[in-house]
């Protein structure tokens, strides 16, 4: 059973840096393609969470939408079996709750376990 733990969320003014991370038990994180997804207060589940960032299994192909590209940076490190995101220049925009997730589809973006998600805050 895979099982995902995000941490880092917090509290940060505008511009400034968070560093999420996402520990996984049950699938090593070379064996999977990987993203970041967020959903901002007041959306409704039933639309889903928004990707911010993905990775491809062997770690050549990384996607990051209009909205975070430049900003967000996705990595990972085999040895600690750990998905990363550093989010830099926040804006409060970015507020919302951030997940991990595997994805079985990179090309698609479509995931099959998720985190418990993390709170990041970012005030004006």
């Amino acid at each position: 059973q895979v099982r995902l733990v995000e941490s880092g969320g917090g509290s940060v003014q505008a511009g400034g840096s968070l560093t999420l991370s996402c520990v996984s038990s049950g699938r090593t994180v070379s064996s999977s393609a990987w993203g970041w997804f967020r959903r901002a207060p007041g959306k409704e589940e039933a639309f889903g969470a928004e990707v911010v960032a993905a990775i491809n299994m062997d770690g050549s192909k990384t996607y990051y939408p209009s909205y975070v590209k430049g900003r967000f940076t996705i990595s990972r490190d085999n040895a600690k079996n750990t998905l990363y995101l550093q989010m830099n220049a926040l804006k409060p925009e970015d507020t919302a709750v951030y997940y991990c997730a595997s994805l079985v589809d990179y090309d698609f973006l479509r995931a099959d376990n998720w985190g418990q998600g993390t709170q990041v805050t970012v005030s004006s």
